[in-house]
């Protein structure tokens, strides 16, 4: 079964603010986005930095650092209860409605069975930490899912 391609898009780092660890990721030579980008209906606003510039139909992996809207969120959870840190690692695949259903059949636990709106236009679904040894693991597709 294929559901590729599949790549690490990037890894989600939770933090009480932005601009508190953006510097890191710049003075190492990361590239900043252009714009921040507030998910409303996940109550968090994310900040990207690439490895690489991209170019036409090519992207690299990123890091994204995420800031709560509110406490009562699943980014401001996170913090309150494990504090600033790797939240998630997201790959990037070609069929995501795909892989949730072959995942479902093999009893993998899903957090959403049905993708859903996330940043930057990409259609996501979280997989339960249960199932894949502790890490929250966030599943993407770039490209419209009719």
């Amino acid at each position: 079964m294929k559901f590729g391609p599949i790549h690490i898009d990037h890894i989600g780092i939770a933090t009480h603010h932005l601009d508190d660890h953006t510097p890191f990721w710049k003075l190492i030579g990361l590239i900043q986005g252009e714009h921040d980008e507030t998910v409303s209906d996940q109550g968090v606003t994310t900040r990207f930095f690439a490895t690489s510039p991209t170019t036409e139909g090519a992207s690299s992996a990123k890091i994204e650092l995420l800031e709560p809207t509110s406490e009562n969120t699943p980014i401001g959870r996170f913090l309150d209860k494990r504090g600033p840190g790797v939240q998630q690692v997201c790959f990037s695949v070609g069929d995501l409605k795909g892989l949730l259903n072959h995942l479902a059949e093999n009893g993998i636990r899903l957090i959403d069975e049905v993708p859903r709106l996330g940043a930057g236009g990409k259609m996501i679904a979280f997989v339960h930490p249960s199932s894949t040894g502790g890490v929250l693991v966030e599943l993407s597709q770039s490209t419209n899912l009719n």
